[in-house]
């Protein structure tokens, strides 16, 4: 009896220990998913408050939705459309994943039926305007305001439970304004941008979709993918995205609004950043100075040199025989004489001081510098101008001479005519 019965714990323990590691693995979910075994599934959900965390997607935002390292939330905007969406649902479903679709409210308006199917497949179902207007960002705010109002009216119209509305906003076009944010996280409405898109609205071919799905997931590492449920292209890159994620080893997200019976998933701060940092990444902006109550705002003197040597035994540690014998030179020092600051008069500094006779202080200066002997080449030049000056002096005197009046002869005449 004791043997069977060690073999029984042993085994039970086998068991739970098999159970429990079933349950940690990815593959437990795709077990889930009935007739289809290698289903990539849905990995946990997660229940974010608006209220705490108003902006996601950093696209856009400092802050995304917290992620753990290879995590990924499937997003779907501008449906439903029949013809695609469908598809896309099936797909999702396919593959047991749960995924957040924003939906404009005329076309909740004229498939409210699409609606309901989402809603019936465990999505998460938000809105995305009345009719997606690519100038929310600078549109008047009542007129921004009709446009949520009617997507929320619409969409929630079309919904048995009206309920199952989630607050989650994503705007048209990613085109944002403060004053249109503002409106919606006053009324308790959550703000979505992505992390990234895979440009599914432009024309380009499902492969490049796929390419850019998965290049910019593998840069990012994890995050918010935003792609549409009414594209041709968006329909037959879903396929090889999902084949992709599962091989690469992502794992799928589902996220939902906090309610009163259904509390926020316990996060930190950090989490919701996209790349937390750690002790070994440094930081690169100097983290903001706290604004501190200070108790009392007296202020204390500065100490002094007696303070330091309150101590007598202590005095030589503190402050050495020849320290302290001169801390009070300069209370003894003799104070200096007028004559130390007189200027002699004609000195090169008085010139200098006036604009006048700065040229006459230069040539002081300079004749100051110039050697006393004949030979350099400051006094062979003055030498030279010496001896023109003199060759040229008796040139000048003879223009001079020549070039003064003669005198008139007056006399002359006066006497031929007396």
């Amino acid at each position: 009896m004791i043997g069977s019965s060690v073999v029984f714990r042993t085994r039970s323990w086998t068991v739970l220990l098999l159970g429990f590691l079933t349950t940690a693995s990815p593959a437990a979910f795709a077990a889930e998913c009935p007739g289809h075994p290698d289903a990539l599934g849905t990995s946990r959900t997660l229940v974010v408050d608006p209220h705490e965390h108003p902006r996601i997607g950093t696209m856009q935002y400092r802050e995304t939705l917290p992620l753990k390292d290879h995590e990924v939330v499937l997003t779907f905007d501008d449906g439903p459309l029949p013809k695609y969406s469908n598809q896309v649902l099936q797909i999702l479903a396919d593959e047991c994943i749960k995924a957040t679709f924003f939906i404009i409210g005329e076309q909740a308006k004229a498939n409210p039926e699409g609606v309901r199917k989402l809603v019936a497949a465990g999505h998460t179902v938000g809105t995305h305007s009345m009719n997606h207007p690519l100038t929310m960002d600078r549109m008047p705010l009542d007129k921004a305001e009709a446009q949520i109002n009617g997507g929320i009216e619409w969409t929630s119209a079309a919904m048995s439970d009206s309920s199952k509305l989630a607050p989650f906003f994503r705007i048209p076009g990613l085109m944002r304004a403060d004053g249109v944010e503002n409106l919606l996280i006053s009324r308790g409405i959550q703000v979505w941008s992505a992390d990234f898109p895979a440009d599914d609205w432009r024309h380009i071919s499902s492969d490049r979709v796929y390419q850019l799905a998965i290049q910019r997931l593998e840069a990012k590492g994890k995050g918010i993918l935003l792609l549409h449920d009414i594209q041709a292209r968006t329909v037959a890159a879903l396929p090889k995205i999902i084949r992709d994620l599962k091989a690469r080893g992502y794992r799928i997200v589902h996220v939902v609004p906090a309610t009163a019976d259904r509390p926020a998933t316990p996060t930190t701060a950090v989490e919701w950043l996209l790349h937390p940092p750690t002790e070994t990444t440094p930081i690169a902006r100097w983290p903001a100075v706290p604004n501190f109550v200070f108790a009392q705002t007296a202020t204390l003197p500065a100490p002094g040199l007696a303070d330091l040597n309150t101590q007598t035994a202590l005095q030589p540690q503190v402050l050495p025989h020849k320290t302290r014998a001169q801390d009070d030179v300069a209370a003894t020092l003799p104070a200096p004489g007028r004559d130390l600051f007189a200027i002699p008069e004609g000195s090169v500094e008085v010139l200098l001081s006036t604009t006048l006779s700065r040229r006459a202080a230069t040539r002081l200066a300079m004749a100051a510098e110039a050697p006393r002997a004949g030979k350099g080449k400051a006094a062979k030049m003055q030498a030279r101008r010496t001896a023109h000056a003199a060759h040229a002096a008796p040139k000048r005197a003879a223009q001079a001479k020549s070039t003064a009046p003669r005198p008139t002869r007056v006399a002359t005449s006066v006497k031929k005519r007396a």
